[in-house]
C-alpha cells in the first residue's frame, strides 16, 4: 500500500511539472538523469490542480517503525528545490504498514479521565507562571493554589526542564507532596506534567527517574526531542505523556510553507502521546478554524485502533475565552490557562476556580455574565480582562 502525502506549492513551473519534481526529489531522481531512476520505489503524481499537489509513494520505501526516514521522504530537500518558490506539507496518509509499525498511546482520554475519576465535562488545567524564576517550594505553592481552586492538571513551562534554579526531582517531589495534600483534604486529584525534555541519550533515564519519584504525568517539548523521543516514552512508562509543541510556529505558521499542524497531531497521536497542544479558537496561539478542526479530528476520530487523545487550547486563554474554545473543542479537551488564572486579582486560587466557573457556564448553557451574577471569582475576571 502506498502512502500519499498531500502538499500546497507555489512556483512559476506547470504544477504539474513541479509535482513532478517533488516526486523525483523524494524518491529515486536527482538534478540530472541517473541509470536506474526508473525504479519500482519512484513516486509519482497521484494529482496537481492549481496549487494542491498529491504524490503517491510505495509502501516499500519507508523503513516500518522509523520516523525520522519518513520524515526525510515526505518533508525532506523539497523544501529547499530551487524551481518552487514554496512548498507546504499538508497532510499524510500512512499505509498500514507503517500504522502497524506504531502502538499510539498507553494513555488515552478515557485512560486519563479514569485515573482522575472526572467523566462528562473538559479537563481544565494550568501553566506554573511565572515560567521560570521560581524554586521547588514556590512552584509547589503555585500548583497548590491551582488544584484548590479545582483544576485538574498542572504543567511546567516548556523552558523548565533541570535548571540549577529549580531542579527537576526536588521541584517534582514539591508539588507532588502539595498535590498529595490536596488529594487527602479536599478528594481532587490533579495530575503534574513535570517536564522531562533532553536530549536522546538523556531523556528515557530522566523520565524514569521522575516516574520513581512520584511523577503521575511527564510533559516532552516534541519537536525539540524529536518524535521518536516520545515514542521512547510511551514505549516504557506507565504513566499518561501531555506534549507541547514548541517551536511549531517555524513549520506552521506560514501557510504557504513547511509543514501543518495537522501532520504534526498524526505523529504525535502514532508515537503515543495523552495530551498535545493543537492552539486555541480564542486566544494568541489561535489557529484558522478549519486546521484546529482538523487536528481534533485527528486526535480523536477512530484510526488505527490508537486510543483518542487529548486537544489542548492553549496561550492568551482566560475566562472570557473559554466558551468559543470549548464550542470549537467540545467536551473531550483540555482548556489551559496560565496568565489566565495567576494574573486574576485576587490570586491563583481565584483565577482557577473563575476557568472553573466559565467552564460550568459553558455546559449549562448559560451565559457568562449571567453565570457571573453568583460566582464572585468569575465575575472579577470578566472585569478585569472582558470577552
Amino acid at each position: 500500500m502506498e502512502l500519499v502525502a498531500k502538499y500546497h506549492v507555489e512556483t512559476d513551473l506547470p504544477i504539474q511539472k513541479a509535482a513532478e519534481a517533488i516526486a523525483a526529489e523524494q524518491s529515486t531522481g536527482t538534478w540530472t538523469e541517473v541509470r536506474g531512476q526508473d525504479n519500482p520505489l519512484a513516486a509519482w503524481v497521484i494529482s496537481a490542480q492549481g496549487n494542491e499537489v498529491e504524490i503517491g509513494f510505495p509502501g516499500e520505501l519507508f523503513e516500518p517503525g522509523n520516523v525520522p526516514q519518513y520524515l526525510s521522504v515526505v518533508a525532506g530537500n523539497l523544501f529547499g528545490l530551487g524551481a518552487i518558490q514554496k512548498v507546504r506539507l499538508q497532510d499524510v496518509i500512512f499505509p498500514q504498514s507503517i500504522t502497524r509499525a506504531h502502538k499510539g498511546p498507553q494513555f488515552g482520554i478515557e485512560d486519563a479521565r479514569r485515573i482522575l475519576g472526572v467523566f462528562g465535562r473538559p479537563l481544565v488545567g494550568t501553566i506554573v507562571k511565572p515560567k521560570v524564576g521560581l524554586n521547588p517550594k514556590e512552584t509547589a505553592a503555585v500548583a497548590e493554589a491551582a488544584v484548590r481552586g479545582g483544576l485538574d492538571l498542572v504543567k511546567d513551562d516548556e523552558t523548565l526542564t533541570d535548571q540549577s534554579f529549580c531542579p527537576l526531582i526536588p521541584r517534582l517531589e514539591a508539588v507532588m507532596s502539595a498535590l498529595d495534600r490536596v488529594e487527602k483534604e479536599t478528594g481532587k486529584k490533579a495530575f503534574y506534567a513535570v517536564n522531562v525534555t533532553a536530549g536522546a541519550e538523556k531523556i528515557l533515564e530522566r523520565a524514569e527517574r521522575a516516574v520513581e519519584h512520584g511523577a503521575n504525568m511527564v510533559m516532552i517539548d516534541v519537536l525539540t526531542s524529536g518524535f521518536s523521543s516520545l515514542e521512547i516514552l510511551a514505549q516504557n512508562l506507565n504513566v499518561p505523556i501531555h506534549v507541547h509543541r514548541t517551536m511549531h510556529g517555524a513549520f506552521t505558521r506560514d501557510k504557504s510553507h513547511g509543514i501543518s499542524m495537522l501532520v504534526i497531531a498524526k505523529l504525535v497521536r502514532m508515537m503515543g502521546g495523552t495530551n498535545l497542544h493543537t492552539g486555541s479558537y480564542m486566544g494568541k496561539m489561535s489557529l484558522e478554524r478549519e486546521e484546529n478542526d482538523l487536528c481534533r479530528d485527528a486526535l480523536r476520530d477512530v484510526w488505527a485502533g490508537y486510543k483518542r487523545v487529548f486537544p489542548v487550547a492553549s496561550g492568551g486563554v482566560y475566562p472570557g475565552k473559554v466558551h468559543g474554545n470549548l464550542d470549537g473543542y467540545g467536551i473531550d479537551c483540555i482548556v489551559q490557562a496560565g496568565g489566565g488564572v495567576h494574573g486574576h486579582p485576587d490570586g491563583t486560587t481565584a483565577g482557577a476556580r473563575a476557568m472553573v466557573q466559565a467552564t460550568e457556564a459553558w455546559q449549562k448553557h448559560i451565559a457568562l455574565e449571567e453565570y457571573a451574577k453568583d460566582h464572585k471569582e468569575l465575575e472579577v475576571a470578566l472585569k478585569f480582562w472582558g470577552r
